[in-house]
């Protein structure tokens, strides 16, 4: 296990996750959404995320499919540094299990988390490399501002030895993460090891 990190209400702890509203029961589950769930996640049985979603089987497999495409896809750009850019936005959007969930992810493919406690301290200026910048710094602007980002905001990210394929899989990363964080934060909250003896 790496060094736990906790900065302003951000941590690498492997977080549960509570849903508001009324989950799938596996016991009363159709054998579509039993299927959906085995496709989705390894862990989808069990966690509410899933368990709420599969509500709508059919988006959650295609959602499903289009996350891990984007995220686990070979080739591109280094699955470490989609879930660099994953982190950051999360952290941008407030979404503490995401940031927890693609810090740890980010950590078991790079072997370190210095960049990650970056992010959790300032993510305006995390980044131990030229190119892990670039990545944070459009990251950023592609969450904050997307209809303002141009080409000229895509300059840093070539200049830092990123290219075009990768810089695709980088906005299909951030981009799906404004619609993950949305779902995680509106229909329930991050569970803290703490709390979960409650």
């Amino acid at each position: 296990m790496s060094e736990i990190i906790k900065s302003h209400g951000f941590t690498n702890e492997v977080l549960d996750w509570k849903a508001w509203l009324d989950v799938v029961e596996l016991d009363q589950a159709t054998p579509e959404q039993v299927a959906v769930l085995e496709e989705s996640h390894p862990k989808a049985k069990v966690q509410d995320y899933y368990r709420f979603l599969v509500h709508q089987p059919e988006i959650l497999r295609q959602r499903s499919t289009a996350f891990n495409a984007i995220m686990y896809a070979p080739g591109g750009m280094p699955r470490a540094e989609r879930e660099l850019s994953t982190t950051v936005v999360s952290r941008i959007n407030g979404c503490v299990y995401c940031a927890s969930v693609h810090a740890q992810r980010f950590e078991q493919l790079a072997k370190r988390n210095d960049v990650i406690r970056q992010v959790f301290d300032d993510p305006h200026t995390a980044g131990t490399t030229a190119r892990e910048q670039a990545i944070a710094k459009f990251s950023i602007e592609l969450t904050e501002r997307p209809a303002e980002v141009t080409a000229e905001q895509l300059k840093p990210l070539r200049e830092a030895g990123v290219t075009d394929a990768e810089i695709l899989d980088l906005i299909h990363s951030i981009a799906i993460f404004a619609w993950a964080n949305r779902l995680m934060l509106n229909l329930g909250e991050p569970v803290f090891p703490e709390q979960s003896g409650e």
